[in-house]
């Protein structure tokens, strides 16, 4: 079933304050085995002129992704969300994501389209710190894959074929 058009340009209201740990953005550096230092060590983050470490790009997903369950698990949008795969993600910084940010995401659906009976949903969520500063864009796609086609049933009275 397709998604409603009239959703898009929904949005949602911001999330609760994400802090940023030190020790968080180490673990994801580690995890995607990027070993730039100012992912990790102070004192190198600083050398490039940061004030404390910074986090890798795609560290911010983990925050922008559990934002975008405000639209997944809205009720009247009706995605079926065990049939969803993520289909893509872009980021836009302003700056970096930094060790001590407290950063909040306001969904929105920016578009909807059904694409081969597979409904297509992008969201844009908007980061911000708590003095209210841009830090960066997110654009997470959703597919949520078209339902398979029942089995048509075998005729009545008919016999299975032999090998």
């Amino acid at each position: 079933m397709a998604l409603d058009q009239s959703f898009v340009g929904r949005s949602y209201p911001p999330t609760d304050p994400y802090e940023v740990g030190r020790e968080k953005i180490r673990e994801f550096a580690v995890a995607v085995g990027d070993t730039n230092p100012v992912y990790t060590d102070p004192e190198a983050a600083k050398a490039f002129g940061h004030q404390d470490v910074i986090a890798p790009p795609t560290f911010v997903f983990a925050i922008t992704f559990a934002a975008a369950s405000q639209v997944v698990d809205d009720p009247q949008l009706g995605l079926d969300y065990s049939r969803v795969v993520h289909g893509d993600q872009k980021f836009a910084y302003t700056r970096p994501v930094r060790a001590g940010d407290r950063l909040t995401v306001t969904s929105t659906i920016e578009a909807i389209k059904s694409l081969a009976g597979n409904d297509v949903i992008d969201i844009r969520g908007e980061v911000h710190d708590e003095s209210g500063e841009h830090v960066v864009t997110a654009w997470t796609k959703l597919v949520s894959r078209a339902p398979e086609p029942a089995a048509a049933p075998a005729a009545a009275g008919s016999a299975p074929e032999e090998a």
